[in-house]
C-alpha cells in the first residue's frame, strides 16, 4: 500500500519520535542532539538506545536496531508498515488511510476477522449437546461460566469439518482457513479441521485481537495441548496467553506460569496479572513484552524438573531487562491451579509475598541434592554459585551473595570473592576472544559502524556508507551521484535507489519518507549510517566527491592508496562544485 509523502510527513509531525518512544522507554539522559534510555529490544543496564528528534530517528548502539517512528512502532508492536501507519494515525487523531489493494494488509485483516468469528463459534458450541464434554471438564476444573466467558473459552466438536463448514458459510475461503491454521490440507487435496474434541483457549494479543488458539484434548489422544501454527498474525515466541487481561492489572507485578488452565485459575482466584508462554520456555521477545507492563515478574512454574529448568532459563532473560524477579515454589502441589484448589487463594498470596529472589532460587537449585558437609559437594556448589553470582551486574549484589555463600559453606569470604572474580574473567575472556575472532574478518571490521551490511568490495565499503550519509544532508546532489551498480553492497544500493526515487518525486528525504521503500533491516542500516558518519551540509559536497572517487578507484587500488587516489580524482567532480547548488 502506497501512502503519499505528505501523509507520511504529517504522521511524523503529529507523532514526534521522542514522544512516541517515550511512551515505551524512559528517556532520561541527553547527550548532544540525542536522548538516551534503556533499549526496549534487548537487555542492558547502561542506556545505549538513542533518539534524535531533529533527524526523526532512533538507533541502539547495542543491538543496532533503528529507523523512523514508523519503524519503531512496527518493531515494538509487531505490526507491518500499513498497520503501523494506522496505529500512529489513530494516536494523532488523523483520518485513517484507505487500506487500498495491499494484499498482505488485506489478508491479515481477514485473518483477524476469521479468528474472531471462529472464537465466537467455538464459544457457541459450549451450549450444544456435543459441548457437554467441555462443560463437564470445566466443572471438574472449577472454571466458572463467568470465567469461561471472560477468556472466551469454547469447544471444538469431534468433527472433521464442522468449523470449516461454519466459516465457509460466513464467506471465508479454504485458503484463508489454511493461512489461519484452522484447517490442514489432507493427502487427497481437501481440508479438515485442525482442532477436534478440544476445549479451546483463544489467544488474544495486547491490542485485543484474536490471533491464534490453544486446544486441550478432552479424551485420549496426543498432543495434550495443541497450539495454532505460525501465521501472518501469530508468532508463538512473541505472544503470551492472557496478556490482554493481565496488562490491566494494578497488582504491581506479573505472574508467569506454564499452562493456560493455570492462568484461568489464577485470574478466577483474583490474581489478574497471570500470563503463560504457550507451552514453551520464555523467549526474549516475550520477556520484552512483559517489561512493557511491569517492573516485577513472579515466576510460578510447575514443581517438576522441567519447570525448574524453565525458571532457570527465564531468570537471566528477565534480569537483563532490569526486571525484579521473584520465584514461587509451590509446596505439596504440581502447579498453581492444584495448590489454589487445595489451600485457597490467600495461601497462594502468602507464597507470592514470601517468594525468593531469582538469585536465591538459582543458588538453592544449585545446592539441591548436594551434601554441603561433603568436601566434594561443597566444591561443586561453590563453583556453581560463583558462576551464578558472577552474572550479577553490580559490585554490591555480588558482595552480598558472596558473603551469604561463604557463610553457608563455612569458608572464607575471600575464597568466594576470588572464585566469582575468576568466573567473571573467564566470561570476559570468552567474550573478548569471540570479538577478536569476528574482528579478524575484514567484513566485520568494516561493519562495526553499520552491522548487517554485506560488501562485494571491502575497500569500497567505508566510502559507500559515508556517501549515503552525505547525500542525506545534501539530497540536491543526488542527480550527480554514481550509478546504483557502483555500490558493492546490495543493502546500500537499495537505500540509494530509495533516496533517488524519493528525491525524483519531489519529496523531502528523511527516515519517514524512505520507510515505505526500505525493509526493516535497511531502515536500521540507514539510521546507523546517520549516526556513524555525521556530515554537515557545508562539508557534504566535498565528502561526496571524495567518496565517489574512492568507490571509482578501489576496484584496482589498495587501501593505503585510497586517500591519495581520492585527492587526485577530485577534479573529475568539479561539475558538482560548479553547478550552483552548493
Amino acid at each position: 500500500m502506497r501512502f503519499s509523502d505528505d501523509y507520511l510527513r504529517e504522521i511524523a509531525e503529529r507523532n514526534p519520535i521522542e514522544e512516541v518512544v517515550g511512551e515505551y522507554v524512559a528517556l532520561t539522559k541527553r547527550s548532544g542532539i540525542n536522548i538516551f534510555g534503556l533499549c526496549p529490544f534487548h537487555g542492558e543496564k547502561t542506556p545505549s538506545f538513542s533518539v534524535c528528534p531533529s533527524r526523526g530517528i532512533y538507533h541502539c548502539f547495542g543491538c543496532g536496531k533503528g529507523g523512523s517512528v514508523i519503524n519503531f512502532i512496527m518493531e515494538i508492536e509487531h505490526l507491518d508498515f500499513p498497520e503501523a501507519v494506522e496505529f500512529l494515525a489513530k494516536r494523532a487523531g488523523m483520518p485513517l488511510p484507505e487500506r487500498g489493494d495491499d494484499p498482505r494488509a488485506a489478508l491479515k485483516s481477514r485473518l483477524y476477522d476469521l479468528n474472531r468469528d471462529a472464537a465466537r463459534w467455538f464459544y457457541s458450541q459450549l451450549a450444544t449437546p456435543a459441548g457437554a464434554a467441555a462443560a463437564d471438564y470445566m466443572a471438574r476444573r472449577q472454571i466458572s461460566p463467568r470465567t469461561a466467558k471472560n477468556f472466551g473459552l469454547g469447544f471444538a466438536p469431534d468433527s472433521w469439518d464442522a468449523l470449516t463448514n461454519a466459516m465457509k458459510a460466513l464467506g471465508y475461503s479454504e485458503r484463508e482457513l489454511t493461512e489461519a491454521g484452522l484447517v490442514k490440507r489432507g493427502k487427497r487435496g481437501g481440508v479438515y479441521d485442525t482442532f477436534r474434541n478440544r476445549l479451546m483457549f483463544p489467544v488474544i494479543d495486547q491490542r485485543g485481537s484474536v490471533i491464534a488458539f490453544s486446544g486441550r484434548i478432552l479424551g485420549d489422544g496426543e498432543p495434550k495441548y495443541l497450539n495454532s501454527p505460525e501465521t501472518p498474525v501469530f508468532s508463538k515466541s512473541r505472544s503470551l496467553f492472557g496478556i490482554n487481561l493481565a496488562k490491566k492489572t494494578k497488582a504491581g507485578y506479573m505472574i508467569l506460569v506454564e499452562g493456560n488452565v493455570d492462568v484461568v485459575s489464577l485470574h478466577q482466584a483474583g490474581f489478574d496479572s497471570a500470563v503463560a508462554s504457550l507451552g514453551t520456555s520464555l523467549t526474549g521477545e516475550q520477556a520484552q513484552l512483559l517489561s512493557r507492563y511491569t517492573k516485577k515478574v513472579v515466576l510460578c512454574y510447575d514443581a517438576d524438573g522441567a519447570g525448574q529448568k524453565a525458571a532457570k532459563r527465564a531468570i537471566p532473560l528477565l534480569d537483563r531487562l532490569g526486571l525484579e524477579v521473584r520465584v514461587v515454589t509451590v509446596p505439596g502441589a504440581k502447579d498453581p491451579d492444584e495448590f489454589i484448589k487445595a489451600r485457597g487463594a490467600e495461601a497462594f498470596r502468602v507464597l507470592i509475598e514470601e517468594s525468593a529472589g531469582g538469585v536465591e532460587y538459582s543458588l538453592a537449585t544449585a545446592a539441591a541434592g548436594l551434601d554441603l558437609g561433603s568436601d566434594k559437594d561443597k566444591v561443586a556448589y561453590l563453583k556453581a554459585a560463583a558462576d551464578i553470582i558472577s552474572t550479577l551486574p553490580d559490585t554490591v549484589s555480588r558482595e552480598v551473595y558472596a558473603l551469604r555463600v561463604a557463610e553457608q559453606c563455612s569458608v572464607q569470604p575471600d575464597a568466594v570473592r576470588a572464585a566469582v572474580n575468576d568466573a567473571r574473567k573467564r566470561r570476559s575472556n570468552r567474550a573478548r576472544r569471540a570479538e577478536e575472532r569476528e574482528n579478524t574478518r575484514p567484513e566485520q571490521r568494516v561493519n562495526k559502524a553499520t552491522p548487517g551490511v554485506s560488501f562485494g568490495n571491502i575497500p569500497s565499503a567505508r566510502a559507500e556508507q559515508a556517501l549515503l550519509a552525505a547525500f542525506s544532508v545534501r539530497p540536491d546532489l543526488l542527480d550527480k551521484g554514481p550509478d546504483p551498480e557502483a555500490f558493492s553492497s546490495p543493502e546500500l544500493r537499495n537505500i540509494y535507489e530509495a533516496m533517488r526515487r524519493t528525491s525524483a518525486a519531489g519529496a523531502e528525504i528523511n527516515a519517514v519518507t524512505l520507510t515505505p521503500y526500505l525493509s526493516p533491516e535497511e531502515a536500521r542500516i540507514y539510521s546507523s549510517l546517520l549516526n556513524a558518519f555525521p556530515t554537515r551540509p557545508d562539508t557534504a559536497e566535498a565528502a561526496i566527491a571524495d567518496c565517489m572517487a574512492r568507490m571509482d578507484e578501489t576496484l584496482s587500488a589498495g587501501d593505503g592508496d585510497l586517500m591519495r587516489v581520492a585527492q587526485r580524482k577530485r577534479n573529475k567532480f568539479d561539475t558538482i562544485k560548479g553547478d550552483g547548488n552548493g
